[in-house]
């Protein structure tokens, strides 16, 4: 069919003003990310504020990720000694989660030919042991052999003094290797700040010049160097020996973190680099792709681990993970990419594992969970707890258990139960921990019992169904 010209009143730009209009109407309607519900954050708010109380850390910092976009950032509890209110924006140290950061750098430089993954380091920088042998895909893997300068969870001696990325390689990069690079997968410090000085040598610039201009600038990153975020305006990090009070942290001294951990952000804004990992933007998409392919070692045995990032999958969900440990910080990181989801936290203690919880419990709250094969985990869960309060109170029904386990439960074995358990009181969390399994024709579930400074764990037996006795209820200490 023939077009006929427009005449000559008709704007060419109200006609593309029309068309769009058009197209847009004619398109089908985008999927609007699915918010919290009330009731959604209630539940966040309440695993947030239950694990702080009973493992003692003094604040939390979440954001959230549903359907690609951000849909709650909030902050929790004491972050420093002199912070009036809990500041979402606030700046925490995430630690090794800043490694993912590190490898972006370099995947960005191989992108414009300055460098390839599989050189050797000594190309770059010398002074590392069997350099020409190690690539810098192996230092960005942890299967480079080299020895790692903070194994330990606590600030050793030296950390009390400034150190530079060439000092720290002086020291523990000339060190004999811990195996044949390729050949085994161990954590490295050392390996990242290796990458960081390779960053560094071949852009020109330092490190975190290079990642604001090419990755926290365009996301609408604040970041800065986690040395720098100490003081007035900063949440503190905080310590505990045992189960003593919780007490002030002692930050390292500066250079200690550096390529291996050197950032400090909010939740939030982390959260905005989890939203481009999962839009596959800013990076193409084929670097997204190489962080997160598990690297195998010679033998062809997986690692667990692609570029700068923990790869797996959690309850059948593929996930890309990360945490990051600083002198007084926690943090957790875990993006779940099909199912476009993601959960920040950041703490600021090293004690506990306040961090986990909470990530784990959010994951629970705005994915839907797998179904259990097997019925009947919440009046498995309700009968537990009853069964738990009448031991720690000398109150036993006996028709809550089997033959078999009335046997066990002779009256010194409930005496024992009574005086041992009573004197904890009720416990402040009761959960079911992993999914229902079938053994020996009885259905196994355990239990996590927590009280401030101590957990507990309930391995139980039950009869097929629901609402069974139990054949067994095994109360033992846990971490």
């Amino acid at each position: 069919m023939a077009l006929h010209p427009l005449p000559l009143s008709v704007s060419v730009a109200g006609m593309l003003r029309r068309l769009i209009v058009a197209a847009l109407l004619a398109a089908p309607a985008p999927v609007v990310a699915q918010a919290l519900t009330p009731a959604e954050t209630a539940k966040i708010d309440t695993i947030v504020a239950d694990t702080l109380r009973d493992t003692g850390v003094p604040s939390a910092s979440i954001a959230v990720v549903r359907d690609g976009r951000i849909v709650l950032a909030k902050a929790y509890g004491k972050q420093s000694e002199t912070a009036t209110a809990a500041d979402p924006k606030a700046l925490y140290q995430i630690a090794s989660i800043s490694k993912q950061f590190t490898a972006a750098a370099v995947l960005l430089l191989a992108d414009e030919g300055k460098l390839r993954l599989d050189d050797p380091v000594s190309q770059y920088v010398a002074g590392v042991t069997d350099g020409d042998r190690i690539t810098i895909r192996q230092l960005l893997s942890h299967t480079s052999g080299l020895r790692d300068y903070w194994p330990q969870d606590y600030s050793f001696k030296a950390m009390a003094t400034p150190v530079t990325p060439r000092e720290i390689v002086r020291r523990w990069g000339s060190d004999k290797l811990d195996f044949a690079p390729g050949t085994q997968w161990q954590y490295s410090n050392t390996g990242y700040v290796v990458a960081g000085m390779i960053v560094e040598k071949v852009a020109g610039e330092p490190l975190l010049a290079f990642l604001q201009k090419r990755i926290f600038q365009p996301l609408g990153i604040r970041a800065i160097d986690q040395d720098k975020a100490v003081g007035p305006g900063f949440p503190q990090g905080y310590k505990r020996y045992a189960l003593g009070p919780v007490r002030v942290e002692t930050p390292a001294a500066s250079g200690w973190l550096y390529a291996a951990g050197e950032l400090a952000m909010s939740a939030q804004d982390l959260a905005k680099w989890d939203v481009a990992r999962i839009d596959r933007s800013l990076l193409p998409a084929a670097d997204w792709q190489a962080q997160e392919t598990e690297v195998k070692l010679a033998d062809g045995s997986g690692t667990g681990y692609g570029l700068g990032v923990d790869v797996g999958t959690r309850d059948g969900r593929p996930i890309v993970e990360h945490g990051g440990e600083a002198v007084g910080f926690l943090s957790e990181n875990i993006v779940f990419p099909k199912d476009r989801a993601a959960v920040v936290v950041l703490t600021n203690a090293w004690f506990a594992d306040a961090q986990s919880r909470i990530a784990n419990g959010i994951t629970k709250v705005i994915l839907p969970q797998p179904a259990s094969a097997i019925p009947g985990d919440a009046e498995a869960l309700a009968n537990a707890r009853t069964v738990f309060d009448q031991l720690r109170t000398g109150t036993l029904d006996r028709k809550l258990l089997t033959e078999d386990a009335n046997y066990y439960f002779t009256q010194s074995a409930q005496a024992d139960y009574r005086t041992s358990l009573s004197p904890l009181g009720a416990p402040t969390g009761f959960v079911q921990v992993g999914r229902a399994k079938l053994r020996g024709g009885f259905v196994y579930r355990g239990f996590r019992v927590t009280y401030p400074g101590r957990t507990l764990s309930i391995a139980t037996f039950a009869l097929p169904g629901i609402g069974q006795p139990f054949e067994q209820f095994l109360v033992s200490p846990a971490q």
